[in-house]
């Protein structure tokens, strides 16, 4: 369901409904009174399986689309423990999520920054990588959730090599083939030999490890010349050292249509690649393809 004040609730319903997903067997986790509410509005209609959470103090009628509330980061958390954990003992195959707001999840007293974090701890992983994916573009990024202040001292060269492995890895799963990488820099041209920063000492070993596994890469590449149409037409993937690095170009070529996956987890998660939307939440504008998407990916990875 993702925030129940956000466009969650909207996708949901409208992918529940759309004729890519048909025979598929969907469930959605959600209030099934907030569900309620916005498809009355909408006219949008109700999906044939919900499975409910335990909501004590949420009451779906005193939501206010696009205002922050803890109950709200509260209701989004409880329908994520579910589907975690119906994930883990198999009631589920795969689960995918609508946008949560983050300052909703801090306010109901939840220790994550993302979903990534989260699934991380319930899982009991320490090697999780987010992957942005579309079959134009796919990034994954090596630090995640922090201030670009502190990613310089995050970078080491088995944490680079672990993200360039599990990108290749699903590559290779989705596409049928060896995939090649682009591994970008950290600093403007790279470094430019050191004078413009020496992070990029960190990365060139790394590069070195992941030829040695047999993983097709190139790297230190400049930043602002790696998603060009040439490099775009030449590398499958991009490993990026910081979230916005990333996601930039990713939102820029793919916004609405790409998906945001977990790796390293024991479970199959997928995620819309946009936000909670509060200014038009509730209001029949949210585009929900990049669910569609999203749900449709999980079902492949989950086969």
């Amino acid at each position: 369901m993702g925030d129940p004040a956000g466009v969650g609730p909207e996708v949901l319903l409208k992918a529940c409904a759309d004729p890519a997903l048909a025979g598929l067997p969907l469930v959605a986790i959600a209030s099934r009174a907030l569900l309620q509410r916005v498809a009355d509005r909408l006219a949008l209609a109700m999906p044939a399986v919900i499975h409910e959470p335990e909501l004590p103090g949420f009451a779906a009628d005193h939501v206010e689309p696009g205002r922050i509330a803890a109950g709200n980061g509260a209701a989004a958390g409880a329908c994520i423990e579910l589907a975690i954990a119906g994930c883990l003992d198999g009631r589920y195959a795969a689960m995918a999520t609508a946008p949560i707001h983050k300052q909703a999840i801090k306010l109901a007293g939840i220790p994550f920054p993302g979903h990534t974090e989260w699934l991380a701890a319930r899982t009991g992983v320490s090697e999780e990588t987010m992957m942005l994916y579309h079959e134009e573009i796919t990034v994954a990024l090596v630090t995640v959730h922090q201030s670009l202040a502190s990613v310089s001292a995050a970078l080491e060269p088995s944490r680079i090599v672990r993200v360039g492995r599990q990108l290749a890895e699903a590559l290779r799963r989705l596409r049928g083939r060896a995939p090649r990488l682009a591994v970008l820099g950290f600093n403007p041209h790279a470094g430019e030999g050191g004078l413009f920063g020496d992070e990029e000492r960190l990365i060139v070993p790394a590069v070195g490890e992941l030829l040695q596994l047999g993983i097709d890469a190139d790297g230190p590449l400049p930043p602002d010349t790696a998603f060009t149409p040439a490099a775009r037409a030449r590398y499958d993937g991009w490993v990026c050292m910081y979230h916005d690095q990333g996601l930039i170009p990713f939102k820029a070529f793919a916004f609405d249509r790409g998906v945001n996956v977990t790796l390293g987890l024991p479970i199959v998660r997928t995620s819309v690649d946009h936000g909670t939307a509060f200014d038009i939440a509730w209001t029949g504008r949210a585009e929900h393809r990049s669910m569609v998407e999203a749900v449709r990916l999980a079902a492949v990875m989950a086969g």
